[in-house]
């Protein structure tokens, strides 16, 4: 998809307050589950919870003990407060950054895969934000962690129906919203790596900005089953392959060579790259498929280490970590997402 005249001009993301490190993590878990769980799942949540990629995670919770008798009511309660209250507060912080005022936003994208309202986040988010009542707004649903990419290519549509358009970009995720614990090592392993968060960023047609270029998707449904939630007993369950690493690194691969051909560039051409943070092992596998220096990823490491990762809004996560550490003019920036489908999303822009 080829983008012109349209500028990212400016992001913000936002967490919940409760901060949990790994050692507090697994201390939970060993306190309120070594009834359910065999030794051998005891073993690999220490081998998981100890591995220093993780530091600490932030929940949508003020006491994780919400966790061990929390009903479904209870559940999409939880998740309807926090997706909307954690969207508003990073949408304020991007409007003010890119110095739009509530009420020149024209439309809103929202995306989550963590859970679903009727109707959707994006009209709580009229109120909370007190948008326009005439704001065109869209719910995204099932991109999994790669859904900021294909939002903002709705973004970028919206942006082509009026010269002075502003939309709003959104991603959320309250991934504490899917825990289940059993002796299934897709379920340690997502206990031990997901956190929940936000992120906004607005859009325009006019500079400044981060100007957007093009952007692919590939999708690869044979490995459907490799990456994806499950619905058991009408609750989500999150289902990982261990193959996952080296099944995202060839998607990916392939994605970025689809990105950047038709421009004549090369890998080695783009200075930053933006990979959503979905494991260690995920993040040195694509490293190694595109032949990153370990200075381009540490980001995406850094971001990794703070937050886990937080499905969808991630990206934007190491965005901000990017931007913080200074982006020169002129270079090239490639946004790189993966997740349920099997997907992979590309965005190419310009510093």
């Amino acid at each position: 998809m080829m983008m012109k005249d349209h500028f990212i001009a400016a992001s913000a993301v936002a967490v919940p307050p409760y901060r949990i490190t790994q050692e507090e993590g697994e201390a939970f878990l060993r306190k309120h589950y070594t009834s359910r769980l065999s030794t051998r799942s005891l073993n690999i949540i220490h081998q998981l919870f100890s591995h220093p990629s993780i530091r600490a995670r932030h929940f949508a919770f003020t006491d994780p003990a919400v966790l061990l008798d929390e009903d479904p009511d209870q559940r999409i309660a939880r998740f309807t407060h926090w997706a909307v209250a954690l969207s508003a507060e990073a949408a304020a912080k991007a409007l003010a950054r890119a110095g739009v005022a509530r009420s020149d936003v024209s439309a809103l994208v929202v995306n989550t895969c963590t859970g679903y309202l009727c109707p959707g986040i994006s009209t709580y988010l009229i109120d909370e934000l007190g948008l326009k009542k005439t704001t065109r707004v869209y719910d995204l649903v099932g991109g999994g962690c790669g859904g900021a990419i294909p939002n903002l290519e709705v973004c970028r549509g919206l942006l082509g129906m009026a010269p002075e358009a502003v939309v709003l970009s959104i991603a959320v995720e309250i991934c504490s919203c899917a825990f289940q614990i059993k002796n299934d090592l897709s379920l340690l392993l997502s206990n031990a790596i997901f956190g929940d968060g936000a992120a906004a960023a607005v859009l325009s047609n006019c500079p400044p900005g981060l100007a957007l270029v093009s952007s692919r998707s590939r999708y690869a449904p044979e490995y459907r089953d490799d990456v994806r939630f499950i619905y058991k007993e009408g609750q989500l369950h999150n289902q990982l392959s261990p193959e996952l690493p080296q099944l995202v690194a060839a998607t990916a691969g392939q994605v970025v060579d689809e990105l950047l051909t038709p421009h004549g560039l090369r890998v080695e051409d783009v200075r930053y790259w933006a990979l959503h943070s979905g494991g260690e092992n995920i993040i040195n596998a694509v490293k190694e498929e595109l032949r990153l220096t370990e200075e381009q990823v540490e980001g995406t490491r850094a971001v990794l280490a703070r937050y886990g990762n937080m499905s969808s809004p991630t990206i934007w996560f190491v965005m901000e970590e990017l931007q913080n550490n200074g982006l020169a003019p002129g270079n090239w920036l490639v946004m790189l997402a993966f997740g349920a489908g099997l997907s992979a999303h590309a965005l190419l822009a310009r510093t």
